[in-house]
């Protein structure tokens, strides 16, 4: 989903740090299968981490949010296929070809050598023609894509490595009046210019990279049928009256939608990489791990099978989204933004997954080594003087530590209002590495060494920070204490 990665938030008086993780999605079933690895966690795994599990699991194809010196150092001399990503607040930049030129050369060409990054696509920008974008990059992508390619090509990279724009599915639609994929077109508002994009992509011999997401159908529509959603069938399939083909389910109708807009464009023939596509797990009543389940069992046999879509039969280059849980994205779509790894926030598997397709009830391969913080945890004190102001409180902890669980429909939401609380205030304590003073709001909290967690609830022990983290803290907060001095008007 598109956000503003490598982001820092911080927490007021004790100043924690919201920094990068790890998340990726994915396996190559038939080879086809990739993962995304994001970096929104307040806790991340350190990368040569997650590259194991990577290899561990088979996974060889990663698409990345950025080009962050920890992943592709980590990724060098792996035989993971990487797409390194330029973030969408650096399109303008590149829109100089003498600065696309140094970030090729920076990021790309420097890993480029016998035992380095097997680099294979670079991303420019991410989901840039969202329309919640208020058309910010409409002007700066295409010639930032153009640079990117042309820098690539100059330094003798362009036959191996190609420059492509992960793109959001709304870029296409049908129109209001013939609402069936035979009828896809680019969005009005766009179109020239993405015919202009595919062109070029086509001229290249790059892929078209478009997200999608079955389940965000399903969250936007209360009326949307729950099957189609999923890859086993319905009993009220969608003719397209253009061609008299049958859809069962939503992705193939999406893909054939974004066909038909590629032929229409006139470049029917172009190749489509699936950036992002997954379930969330929690964060919404239909984001649960059955579903999650489900939901990749279908998609996983059909990219098992080379089955395609009606329209483009055959082999489906996808990126899973994601492997890991990013307890600090925006939630501004949804709860469920922090939810979407197949794995947990420590690269504990949530559920059976065979990535083969074959249908086996297997089990992922958990990241190894993971070092967590002392078992205790902080709740409630039964003994507090005074809980008139809790409330205060649990929005405090909840803004700087994550609470999504909490919500409707999520599976921490049976819980009472004393356990809500203790909840938020684990979470911030958390987040805080449980460092002395973080569990006590006004002496409402108290630590426990008794695990608080119930069947359906989880309430989490954190990982210890890493190295890196733990230096991004330190600087986080000197950062945090220059800007409180300078509102305060005081001289450090």
């Amino acid at each position: 989903m598109a956000a503003s990665y490598d982001r820092l938030a911080v927490a007021a008086s004790l100043v924690a740090v919201v920094v990068v993780a790890v998340v990726v999605a994915g396996l190559p079933a038939a080879g086809a299968l990739g993962v995304n690895w994001g970096t929104m966690a307040t806790h991340r795994l350190p990368p040569g981490t997650v590259v194991r599990m990577l290899e561990d699991n088979g996974i060889r194809k990663v698409k990345l949010f950025d080009a962050d010196a920890g992943p592709m150092d980590a990724l060098a001399g792996s035989s993971v296929e990487v797409m390194a990503a330029i973030p969408n607040n650096m399109l303008d930049m590149m829109t100089d070809y003498g600065t696309a030129r140094d970030w090729v050369h920076q990021n790309v060409s420097r890993y480029n050598f016998d035992g380095g990054v097997n680099i294979k696509y670079v991303a420019v920008g991410n989901e840039p023609f969202l329309s919640s974008f208020n058309g910010t990059f409409l002007n700066v992508t295409l010639p930032a894509l153009q640079n990117i390619q042309r820098a690539l090509n100059d330094a003798g990279l362009g036959d191996t490595i190609k420059a492509t724009v992960p793109l959001n599915a709304d870029v296409y639609n049908s129109p209001t009046d013939n609402q069936v994929p035979s009828a896809g077109r680019f969005r009005s508002d766009i179109a020239g210019l993405m015919t202009e994009i595919v062109q070029f992509l086509n001229q290249n011999g790059a892929p078209f990279t478009v997200n999608i997401y079955p389940f965000l159908s399903l969250y936007d529509n209360d009326d949307f049928p729950l099957d189609y959603a999923f890859f086993d069938g319905t009993s009220s399939p969608v003719v397209d009256t253009g061609n008299g083909i049958r859809y069962t389910n939503v992705f193939d109708a999406n893909f054939d939608t974004l066909v038909s807009a590629l032929a229409a464009a006139g470049v029917g023939g172009l190749p489509v990489v699936v950036g992002e596509v997954g379930w969330p797990t929690d964060g919404d009543k239909h984001a649960t791990a059955a579903y999650a389940q489900r939901f990749y069992a279908g998609l996983l046999r059909k990219l098992a099978a080379n089955t395609g879509t009606p329209l483009r039969p055959g082999y489906i280059e996808v990126y899973l989204f994601s492997l890991i849980d990013e307890d600090a994205k925006s939630v501004a779509p949804g709860n469920f933004e922090r939810h979407w790894g197949i794995m947990r926030y420590d690269g504990q598997p949530k559920y059976a997954m065979d990535l083969s397709g074959q249908g086996r009830n297997t089990a992922l391969v958990a990241a190894r080594g993971v070092q967590y913080l002392p078992r205790q945890w902080c709740v409630v004190n039964p003994n507090a003087p005074d809980m008139s102001k809790i409330g205060d409180s649990v929005t405090y902890a909840c803004t700087f530590s994550d609470c999504t669980s909490l919500g409707y429909g999520s599976s921490c939401n049976g819980l009472d209002a004393v356990g809500n609380a203790s909840y938020a205030f684990n979470m911030y304590f958390q987040v805080q590495n449980q460092v002395e003073g973080s569990c006590d709001f006004q002496g409402l909290a108290v630590p426990t060494a008794q695990n608080p967690s119930t069947d359906a609830c989880n309430f989490t022990i954190q990982i210890t920070p890493s190295a890196g983290s733990r230096r991004r803290a330190t600087a986080a907060a000197a950062l945090l204490l220059l800007v409180l001095l300078a509102a305060l008007h005081v001289a450090p």
